[in-house]
Parts: structure tokens; C-alpha cells; sequence
């Protein structure tokens, strides 16, 4: 019997983008900062400034679009597949 692999694009993204998530949270730890506040004002603003540039975590925050982040934050919430 010859199997086809099932193929989830979204699921595979949503894993990318909450091991980014994960790697800004810590960097936002690490400095001091209260890391889900300073993510919520990035969320609800879109100001970079309001993420560290500590460890990379500016840059890697930005590479996720909003629309695309608040959507895994959801599914990820619901726990949605």
C-alpha cells in the first residue's frame, strides 16, 4: 500500500509563526519587559518599536504579516487544526 502524505500548508505556517512568537517572547523576557503587553501594543499598533532588537527579535516579528498572525493566535487559541 502506497500512502500520499497530507500536506498542510496553515498548519505548517502556524508552527513557523509560533516558534517566532516563542523566540520574540523570550528576547522580550530577557530584556525586562513584560512580553505579552509589549506584544499587544505591536499587535494593535503595528510600531516595531514596541519589540526589542535583542536577539533579532524587531526583524523576526516583522517577517510575519498581522493578518496572518492574529489568525494563528486565533487558531492557536481555539486550538483549530
Amino acid at each position: 500500500m502506497d500512502r500520499t502524505i497530507k500536506f498542510d500548508i496553515v498548519k505548517d505556517r502556524d508552527s513557523e509563526i509560533k516558534h517566532t512568537v516563542a523566540e520574540v517572547y523570550n528576547a522580550l523576557s530577557e530584556k525586562g519587559y513584560n512580553p505579552v503587553n509589549q506584544l499587544v501594543g505591536y499587535i494593535l499598533s503595528e510600531d516595531p518599536t514596541y519589540i526589542t532588537t535583542h536577539r533579532n527579535a524587531r526583524n523576526l516579528i516583522r517577517s510575519i504579516d498581522r493578518d496572518e498572525l492574529l489568525q494563528a493566535l486565533i487558531r492557536e487559541y481555539l486550538m483549530i487544526d
